[in-house]
């Protein structure tokens, strides 16, 4: 049974209706706000289909997918990768570096966007055939280095010696070993008789 309320007071049950309301409210913003997202998101990786289908097959850096979170991402490649403005409607592509993350593009236009993203993906093809192209021995780029940065000793150079020196190093080697051998028995001759002098 309601108790009866007095003149003034605010009534809890009212503020409650109002409260549930409002939420209602929000929540259907949000998921109206979440829908449009993903839709958008959804439009630019159709978009960007006949771009990767032209990628050579031998090329395995870009893998589109939407990943849901907060806020949705669309990845281009594991560096890159698109998400919504709060305003839901501004694309803004990203890539992560080592120095930071790094916005490449951003634009209201889903042209614009395509083309940015086809921009990047033609720029990592060639940054792979860069580094393929360097790794390979007596490539051009690897000539093309080796002449145009001679090798630069990382200690000091040993002198030169010639080969008369090194030939007496080594045959004078085992006489130093024989005398060596000799001071040792003396060494050891003498302090037996040290020894056997002092019992």
């Amino acid at each position: 049974m309601e108790m009866p309320r007095e003149a003034g007071v605010p009534s809890l049950r009212e503020a409650l209706r109002r409260a549930r309301t409002a939420s209602a409210e929000r929540t259907g913003v949000l998921v109206e706000l979440r829908t449009a997202e993903m839709a958008r998101l959804d439009l630019l990786k159709e978009k960007l289909e006949p771009v990767f289908a032209q990628v050579p097959q031998d090329v395995e850096l870009f893998d589109s997918a939407i990943m849901p979170g907060d806020p949705a991402r669309l990845f281009i490649d594991v560096l890159g990768f698109v998400e919504l403005d709060r305003d839901k409607r501004t694309y803004r592509f990203f890539q992560d570096t080592r120095h930071g993350r790094r916005l490449l593009a951003e634009t209201e236009s889903l042209d614009g966007i395509t083309q940015a993203i086809t921009d990047y993906v033609a720029h990592r093809i060639v940054e792979r055939e860069k580094a393929l192209a360097s790794d390979v021995p007596g490539s051009f780029v690897t000539r093309a280095m080796e002449t145009a940065a001679p090798a630069v000793p990382t200690g000091p150079a040993a002198p030169a010696v010639p080969a008369e020196t090194r030939r007496e190093r080594s045959s004078s080697l085992p006489l130093i070993v024989l005398v060596g051998i000799l001071i040792a028995i003396g060494a050891f001759w003498a302090s037996g008789f040290v020894w056997d002098a002092g019992r």
